[in-house]
């Protein structure tokens, strides 16, 4: 998933580059500045009449830039649709409320396999995938529910953190800040796949989301926030106390 994101990334910013360079060419010939800020100043009307007409048939330059320019337009705006279309496509079968947790087995922070049968329709769940083991914005979060456990157990619920780095990561991060909760390896992301979890930069970013399932095993809400950690616990928290 990251490769393909980056592939996308590296065709925007390639055809961006050159869309903006025959822009800039052609806004020189229709708009024949004096200055060098012709392209920060915000002249569009004779721009798009040029673009989409022919306001100098005689001038072989203009004439060669336009249609380099409406070229280099096409290929961004179909490139951006293509990506929109693959996105959409991505999240259709993304976990969302109303959904069932599906089961799913992987190694935890000791080597154990974790299987979610084992808590799946028995407990509340509190599954939350983040970025990465011992980064600023992770090691907040965790901490943030490590805080909150007496909580969480009084809830009858169990906190599941689920992300890509391997068992002995997990086992350095849950020594280091003293986590006691399930902390799952999901080194080949399959399970960050299956729930369909966003990423964020193009797929560059591991998204950091939080699934909250009743004990029938149903989601009843999903919380997204890349940046605000600690509210991915108060919002499991909030969401907890209204089952009571």
């Amino acid at each position: 998933m990251i490769i393909s994101n980056l592939i996308w990334l590296i065709l925007f910013i390639v055809f961006g580059m050159l869309l903006i360079f025959y822009r800039s060419r052609f806004r020189k010939i229709i708009y024949q500045p004096g200055s060098k800020d012709i392209n920060i100043k915000p002249y569009f009307g004779q721009e798009l009449k040029a673009l989409v007409g022919t306001l100098h048939p005689d001038n072989k330059n203009y004439l060669k830039f336009r249609n380099l320019y409406r070229f280099y337009l096409f290929i961004y705006l179909l490139l951006f649709t293509l990506y929109v279309t693959f996105s959409q496509s991505k999240s259709m079968n993304e976990i969302k409320t109303g959904s069932t947790v599906p089961e799913f087995s992987l190694p935890d922070q000791n080597g154990k396999m974790f299987d979610i049968n084992t808590v799946l329709g028995k407990k509340n769940l509190v599954i939350y995938f983040y970025p990465k083991d011992d980064t600023p914005g992770c090691t907040t979060e965790a901490c943030s529910f490590r805080d909150q456990l007496e909580v969480f157990d009084a809830a009858d619920a169990v906190i599941i953190g689920i992300s890509g780095q391997s068992v002995e990561s997990h086992k350095e991060f849950a020594l280091k800040h003293r986590l006691t909760f399930v902390l799952l390896s999901d080194e080949e992301n399959k399970i960050r796949k299956l729930f369909g979890v966003p990423t964020n930069f193009l797929g560059l970013l591991p998204g950091r989301v939080t699934y909250i399932a009743d004990k029938s095993g149903k989601v009843i809400y999903v919380f997204n926030s890349q940046t605000n950690a600690t509210k991915h616990v108060d919002e499991a928290l909030r969401i907890l106390e209204e089952l009571k």
